[in-house]
C-alpha cells in the first residue's frame, strides 16, 4: 500500500478537494486494512477478499472507497446510513472484522496537536496528520454474519413484485400479508408523483450515428411509452400466455390501444412554496 500522502493526494483528486474528511477516511481505511491482514485491497489477489460497511455519507466514505478499491456496484461497498463516523473491514476468506470509528476527543484535541495552524479546516487537517490511531479512532473486533446474497458476484435470486411487477434483486423484496412486494411499494419511496414520460430522443443509442443503410430499423420505434400500469398487468400475465407469444415484439409492434403518457415537455414543474 502506498504511504499515507500520496493516498491522501491521490484520494483528493478523486474526490474533487483536499479536506480534513478525506484524512479521516484515508487513516481509517489504511487502519482497518491492516487489522484484517490485507496489505493492499487493490491488487488482484486481494481484490475479492474485503468488504466494507460505511455508516455515511460524507467525505470520509469516498476516501475509504478510494483507498481499499471497493465499489458499490461490485457489491464490496455497503453503505448503511447510521450517519455515524465510522465503516467496518470485513476479510471475507478469514472473517476478521474491525469496527472502527472516528472519535470525537480527535475534534476536541485539534488546537492541541496542530497549535500553530490558522483557520479551523487546516487546522483540522494537519492534526488528523499527526495524531495517532489512538486519539483518532476507536476499534471494536465485531462478527459480520455476511448472507450469500450479499456476497460480491452475479446475482442469483430474483422476486417480481407483485403490486408493479418490479424485477428485485437479492432478497430485497418485503412480503406483506403473504405477498410479494417491492420496498417501494411496501414501505414508501423517496420519491413521490412518479409519472413516467416520453422525450424527444428516446430512441437514440450510441451506435445509431453510425449505422450503416442496411443495419437501420425497417420502421421508426413509437414515439411512446406505455403507463406503468398497463406495463405490470402486461408482465404479470406473461407468465399465463403460451411460449409461442413474443412479448418483446409485440410491445415495439405499436400495434396496442393505450393511451400515450404525457409528453415530458407538457409537463410543469411545480413551483417552490
Amino acid at each position: 500500500m502506498k504511504d499515507f500522502e500520496q493516498l491522501l493526494a491521490s484520494s483528493a483528486r478523486a474526490h474533487g478537494h483536499l479536506c480534513p474528511g478525506q484524512a479521516v477516511g484515508v487513516r481509517m481505511a489504511m487502519l482497518g486494512c491492516r487489522l484484517v491482514g490485507l496489505e493492499d485491497p487493490t491488487e488482484h489477489s486481494q481484490i475479492k477478499k474485503l468488504l466494507v460497511y460505511v455508516e455515511m455519507d460524507r467525505c470520509a466514505a469516498d476516501a475509504i472507497a478510494h483507498v481499499t478499491g471497493v465499489k458499490l456496484g461490485r457489491r464490496s461497498l455497503k453503505f448503511t446510513d447510521y450517519g455515524i463516523m465510522a465503516a467496518t473491514f470485513v476479510n471475507l476468506e478469514t472473517r476478521a472484522a474491525f469496527r472502527i470509528l472516528s472519535t470525537e476527543e480527535a475534534r476536541v484535541l485539534v488546537a492541541h496537536y496542530a497549535p500553530e495552524v490558522r483557520g479551523k479546516s487546516r487546522q483540522q487537517l494537519e492534526a488528523y496528520r499527526r495524531m495517532p490511531d489512538s486519539v483518532l479512532f476507536r476499534v471494536q473486533q465485531v462478527q459480520v454474519p455476511v448472507k450469500d446474497w450479499d456476497l460480491p458476484g452475479p446475482t442469483h435470486y430474483k422476486a417480481t413484485c407483485s403490486r408493479c411487477g418490479q424485477v428485485v434483486r437479492d432478497r430485497r423484496e418485503v412480503i406483506v400479508d403473504g405477498d410479494v412486494l417491492c420496498k417501494p411499494c411496501a414501505d414508501g419511496a423517496y420519491f413521490k408523483d412518479a409519472r413516467e414520460v416520453t422525450w424527444p430522443d428516446m430512441n437514440w443509442t450510441p451506435t445509431s450515428p453510425g449505422l450503416s443503410s442496411s443495419l437501420q430499423p425497417k420502421k421508426p420505434l413509437p414515439q411512446r411509452v406505455e403507463t406503468t400500469s398497463r406495463l405490470t398487468k402486461e408482465r404479470i400475465s406473461r407468465s399465463r400466455e403460451s411460449p409461442d407469444q413474443d412479448f418483446s415484439s409485440r410491445l415495439l409492434s405499436g400495434t396496442r390501444n393505450d393511451m400515450p403518457i404525457q409528453p415530458l415537455k407538457d409537463l410543469q414543474t411545480p413551483k417552490a412554496p
